[in-house]
Order: C-alpha cells, then structure tokens, then sequence
C-alpha cells in the first residue's frame, strides 16, 4: 500500500488542479469552435415562395418528427473514421464502406441540423476533413469516390459528380451557417471546389454535368452524357449568385431546358426523367439498357427517384415556374397513380408509368413529398406522405439518408446560402 505523506499530498493536489485547469480551457475551446448558427433548425429563417404547402401538423410537430429520424440516422450512419477529428458516412455498399454522395449528404444534413444538435459543426468539419484526405486522382480539389472500411480508395479514385455538387453547395451553406473565420475558411473550400466543378465536371459546349470527373472526351458515348439525379437546379443558382459568375446561369438553363425536353418527348403523361440521358451533344434521349449500371438505365430507377426532391426544392426555395411546372407534373401523376397512398408508390417506373418492381421503397416515396409542397392540390396527399415518412421505421443508409433530406426539405428547414 503507497503512503501518501503531505509534501506528495500536496503535489497531487497541485497537480489535479493543473489538469482541472487544463481541461477547463479544453472544454472552452471546444465551445468556442462551435460557432452559432445563423439559420438553427426549427428557426424558419428562409421563407419559402408563398404558396408553398406544410405538412399539416404544423411545425412544431413535423421539426420534432425530423430531429427525431435525425438522431436515428446520426447513430446508424454517422461514424468516426481512421484519423483522429475526421468523420465518414456509412454506406457499407458492396466494396465501398464510404461513397463521396454519402459524404455530400452528411455535409448537408449536419449543417442543416446545426442549433439542434450541438456537435453539428464538429461532425461537419470532420466530414470536410475526411474529404480532404481523400482527393480524386483527376482533380485534387473533388473527392475519391469510393473507400473501404480503411479508410483506403476502392473501385478507382475519380469523382463522382452528385457527391462532388453537394459537398460544394454544403460548404456554402457553412459559410452562410457558421461563417468563415474559423478553423476552415468554408467559403474559400467552397471556392476551390466550385471551380473543380466547373473544369472537370460540366460539359464544356453543352453546359450540362457529366457522370464524374473521370469523363472525358477520348469516350465520346459517356461525354456526351448525363444523369438526371446531378440535376441540381438550386446548386447551380447558388454558384452563380455567390461567385457573380453568370457561367452558371447557362448551367441552370441549359438543364431546365433538358427537363423540359425530356419530360414533353419521352414522358408526357408523366414527367419521369431517366437515370441517364444520353446523345446531349446532338439528340439526347433516355440511356438504352446496360449503358452503366444496368437494365433500367433509361428508365426511373434508383438514381432519378431522386428528382422530385432535386427540382421539388428549387421550386419551393427560388420560385422558377419552369422548376414548379416540372415538380407539378411528377407530383400530380404519382397521386393518380398511387391512388393517394404513399404504400402504393413503387420501386421504380418505366417513363410510360408502367412498374419495374412491385414492392415499396421509402427511396422512392419520400421525394415525391418535396414535390408535393408545389402541387396546389396536394395538400391530403402530402399529410399523407409526411405521416408516412415520420412514421416509418429505419432502413438502409442509401433510403434513410434521401428520406431524412427530404423531411428537411418539407418541414420548412432547408437553407441555402
């Protein structure tokens, strides 16, 4: 047994106020990192257009519903990675533990969730971290797309567009959240990979995006190429209105008009875009089957199921008739179709309306909300919807995370900078 005489007593009594002292300036600086947020979820500070319809719960009800998923997803998805202060998303898809989509994702749900979730910057910045750490081959300001559980490249270390456009668009909302004179100057990253974008992952005559930064014209059939889930109207207006960079409006118009043409040509009873689009350089057309991924290339799969929330919020946020009369179309054919019941909405559609798989998928059903809040007539069909997407219990990282977006998305809680 150690005898402890006063002289030592003293010393550790010395010392333990030295350490108390010491993790009392720990902890103040870690909540001196933590900026306030400008926009906290549940604030409302973003006005939608008016018109704009809200489940009919009200706030309150569909704020508490959406922090509440949000922790589900939080403790499924969200985990540290293989360096200290660095955070990844759990896709856990085939040989890729971590997708940069997945990382894009949790950029924009984190930064959105800041003011409810006190750590919200933390796990932003460490998700920010791990995306540095991993730079694409082609383009070292746009991110890997795939890594193991090791935290090491897979299945080629190129770029992957949709995750490359909400990292972007997600650091912007940082700025515009948080500010930028902190530890990461968020409207600088945002700049570097902004630019990436524009010289890697945008089509240099057509303006429209490519599938990754790994396209390039010595293969002309994916050059001239696109997926309609990259679509993302509200990022391009974003760009263009923090960097005063009128290039982007063309961005914006050019795929406004390829919704517009896809929709009336191989969709009018519909509105259902293709998972790829092909010939964007003289006559686009839907992908014909096992163009990349498989036989529904050309049909409404499981990359354009999530459209209706990609243009659904534009329409909401900015107002742009051509993006309401695109989220209308879909959102007033799937009520038909579904005969008002969010369990009949199926996994995946042919343009015509016809169904590829018979069962339901939380993957399909939940953009079809964000449509929803743009269809005058949709308001039983969007309570219905929302009961549904609050109620439902959790599933894969792929559903959850577009599930957990679009309540975003429908209670009023998305931002954008």
């Amino acid at each position: 047994m150690a005898i402890v005489t006063k002289s030592t007593h003293r010393t550790l009594v010395r010392r333990g106020l030295q350490w108390l002292a010491l993790a009392a300036a720990a902890t103040a600086f870690i909540g001196a990192a933590q900026a306030a947020p400008n926009y906290p979820f549940g604030s409302h500070r973003q006005a939608y257009v008016s018109g704009t319809l809200s489940p009919s719960v009200g706030r309150a009800s569909a704020d508490q519903s959406t922090a509440s998923f949000y922790n589900s997803w939080k403790q499924r998805y969200l985990k540290t990675a293989c360096k200290s202060g660095e955070y990844r998303i759990k896709a856990d898809t085939g040989d890729a533990y971590v997708v940069s989509e997945g990382q894009g994702y949790g950029m924009l749900i984190t930064v959105m969730m800041a003011g409810n979730d006190p750590q919200a910057q933390t796990y932003f910045d460490g998700l920010h971290r791990y995306n540095r750490g991993h730079p694409s081959v082609n383009d070292p300001d746009l991110l890997a797309w795939a890594q193991d559980v090791n935290c090491k490249n897979v299945v080629g270390a190129d770029s992957a567009t949709d995750g490359d456009l909400d990292i972007a668009y997600a650091l912007l909302l940082a700025d515009a959240q948080w500010g930028s004179a902190g530890s990461i100057n968020y409207l600088s990253e945002a700049r570097k990979v902004i630019a990436a974008i524009r010289r890697s992952n945008v089509h240099p005559t057509t303006k429209l995006v490519n599938l990754g930064d790994w396209v390039d014209s010595s293969s002309p059939t994916y050059y001239n190429s696109t997926r309609s889930s990259d679509w993302m109207l509200g990022h391009f207006r974003a760009f263009g209105a923090k960097l005063g960079d009128s290039y982007w409006t063309g961005v914006l118009d050019a795929h406004q008009n390829l919704i517009v043409k896809m929709q009336s040509t191989y969709a009018p009873n519909t509105g259902l875009l293709p998972d790829f689009i092909v010939n964007t350089n003289t006559t686009a057309r839907p992908a014909p089957a096992g163009f990349l991924e498989g036989d529904y290339d050309g049909a409404y799969s499981w990359n354009a199921g999530r459209v209706p929330w990609r243009i659904g919020i534009d329409a909401a946020v900015s107002g742009d008739t051509r993006s309401r009369t695109a989220a209308r179309k879909l959102s007033q054919w799937i009520r038909v179709k579904a005969g008002n019941n969010p369990s009949n909405v199926k996994a995946g559609y042919k343009l015509d309306g016809s169904v590829i798989d018979n069962y339901n998928e939380v993957f399909f059903t939940a953009p079809f909300a964000v449509a929803a809040t743009v269809d005058p007539d949709a308001q039983a069909w969007l309570d219905k919807l929302w009961t549904y997407m609050a109620t439902g219990a959790p599933g894969d990282y792929y559903g959850d995370s577009v599930k957990l977006l679009s309540m975003l998305a429908v209670s009023n809680n998305w931002i954008k900078p």
